[in-house]
Parts: C-alpha cells; sequence; structure tokens
C-alpha cells in the first residue's frame, strides 16, 4: 500500500511539473515574441528619425546650393535671350542709361480692385511703377499678383498680414510673416520678391524691435528694403482730394535733383489716389529731365534708418 502510494504521488508530481513546464513555456512563447517586437518598433522608430534628420538635411543643403547657384548666375553676363525670359517674369532691366531725375511711384497695401485700376492707367502711359503688397488668397488678389508681374512692374512685400503687433512684437514674428509672404508670392508668380517696405517704414513709432534689428536682418540675408522721400499723405487722412495728392506730390518733386520715391496706397478706400495718377503721371513727363522708373537692383534706396 505504501508503495502504491509513493508511486501516486511520483506521477502526481510528475504531472505538476509538466503544468508547470507548460506553463512556462506558454509564458515564454508570449512574452519572448512581444519583447522582440517592442525592440524593433524602438528600433523602426529611431530608423526613422534619422531618415526624416537626413532629408532635412538633404533638403537644407539643396536649398544652400541653389541660392549660391542663383547668386553666381545673377554674377554673370546675360544673354539677349535671358533678358527677354526675365521680362516676361517681370525682371525689370537696369536703369544705368538714364542719368537723370528718377521718379519711383510706389503703392502699399494692395492689392485690391483699385490695384486694376492703377495698372489700367499706368498700361495706357506705358509707365512702369513698384508694389509693396500684402497676403491675399482670393482670386481677384492672385490675379493681380500676376498681372503685376505680366505688365513690368516691380513687386515688393510689403508683409503678410499687416499687423503691427504681431509683425513687431519680435524679429522672429517679422521673419515668420516676410517669409510667409515671400513664398506665397513665388508660388502664385513664380518671382521671389527682395524689395521690402515696413508697414509704417523704417522710422515707424509702434515697433516692439529696435527697427534697426530688423534692417540688419533684412540687408544680412539679401533683402533691400525701400522708404520714401516724398509722400503723396493718402494715408494721413480717412480721405484726402486728388486735387490735393497731386499738389502734395508735384510741389515737392522739383526739390529733388536725383532719386524721388513717391508713397501712395493702392488699398479699397484710395480712390482718390486712383483719381489723381493720371494727372500725376502728366506733369512727371512734362518735366525737364525726369523720368518714372520701377524699382531696380539699380534703384538708391531711401531709407529712413542708417
Amino acid at each position: 500500500m505504501s508503495e502504491a502510494l509513493t508511486r501516486d504521488e511520483k506521477r502526481k508530481h510528475r504531472v505538476r511539473l509538466m503544468k508547470k513546464m507548460i506553463v512556462v513555456l506558454t509564458a515564454a512563447f508570449i512574452i519572448i515574441p512581444t519583447i522582440v517586437m517592442l525592440i524593433l518598433l524602438n528600433r523602426i522608430s529611431d530608423l526613422e528619425s534619422q531618415i526624416d534628420d537626413l532629408s532635412t538635411l538633404v533638403k537644407e543643403s539643396s536649398t544652400s546650393e541653389m541660392i549660391q547657384q542663383e547668386r553666381n548666375e545673377s554674377s554673370l553676363p546675360k544673354t539677349e535671350e535671358q533678358k527677354n525670359e526675365e521680362l516676361q517674369i517681370g525682371i525689370l532691366p537696369n536703369e544705368e542709361i538714364f542719368q537723370g531725375r528718377k521718379v519711383y511711384l510706389t503703392f502699399d497695401d494692395g492689392p485690391s480692385e483699385n490695384t486694376n485700376k492703377i495698372l489700367d492707367i499706368l498700361k495706357q502711359y506705358d509707365v512702369k511703377a513698384t508694389f509693396f503688397v500684402v497676403g491675399k488668397t482670393d482670386k481677384n488678389s492672385v490675379a493681380v499678383y500676376k498681372r503685376i508681374v505680366n505688365e513690368g512692374h516691380t513687386l515688393g512685400m510689403h508683409s503678410y498680414s499687416h499687423d503691427y503687433g504681431e509683425i513687431y512684437s519680435s524679429l522672429e514674428n517679422y521673419v515668420l510673416d516676410l517669409k510667409r509672404l515671400e513664398d506665397y508670392l513665388f508660388q502664385v508668380t513664380g518671382v521671389r520678391p527682395k524689395y521690402v517696405r515696413f508697414p509704417g517704414g523704417s522710422s515707424n513709432k509702434v515697433s516692439k524691435v529696435d527697427m534697426k534689428e530688423l534692417t540688419a536682418y533684412l540687408n544680412d540675408n539679401g533683402y533691400v528694403y525701400y522708404d520714401w522721400n516724398l509722400s503723396s499723405k493718402d494715408a494721413d487722412y480717412s480721405y484726402l482730394s486728388s486735387d490735393r495728392i497731386v499738389e502734395n506730390c508735384m510741389s515737392q518733386i522739383e526739390d529733388y535733383s536725383k532719386e524721388v520715391i513717391i508713397l501712395m496706397h493702392d488699398a479699397n478706400d484710395k480712390k482718390s489716389t486712383v483719381d489723381a495718377l493720371q494727372r500725376m503721371i502728366l506733369e512727371i513727363n512734362d518735366l525737364e529731365d525726369t523720368k518714372i522708373l520701377p524699382i531696380t537692383d539699380d534703384t538708391v534706396p531711401i531709407q529712413h534708418i542708417k
């Protein structure tokens, strides 16, 4: 009897061992693949991060090479074919032939329906101007951006948002706003503008950032900013008659012997500026040794902050 009990206990012991082994093996089959899977997922995540870093480096390198290539190409003499191509995308020829008084008609705050009316007048008199635009995405504005470029005028940047409190709150915010406008205009027109006018001018009194810090950024990054030395004063009042606008401009032009950069505005509420433009063009054209030109690389910048 005792021997039978011993055998039975041994059998039960073996069964318990087998159950334990089955449990251990089952756990192993579950746990080990899970651990391996977690390790592989972590490794995949690391690899994806490395790929993203490499992609960013490649893009930055490519962009840097493109910028350098553009700079190298811009230093080479242009063929007649290249000059013709540039005219088609709105890059204007140099002004070095004319040495008299140069008058630059510049318009801020567009595009708007008034911009189209201004472009019609400029086209009628074969005059080129400069437009410092803001960022607008409506169908009319997109068409105006393209028209400015296609008709040979100079496309400049004012700001995307024209929100003084936002863009002048920090250097970073100003740069973000400017780059947003630059990229958008390039997307719409194929032209990457480099001429800038600060909202309120470089001498504005609202910026929380030292304007010298902003002008230094522009100077260090290939932009040129333009203020003005003659204001039409069309933005100083809610309404200014076309007669006053013409008088404000024409009474001062002859005080200058070289560059005259006139500040005007082409926002929706500037109808009197449109009404004044034809008379201004006619009277400027009647001045001796004077020519209306768009801003180009050869334009001497008028800057309130030196």
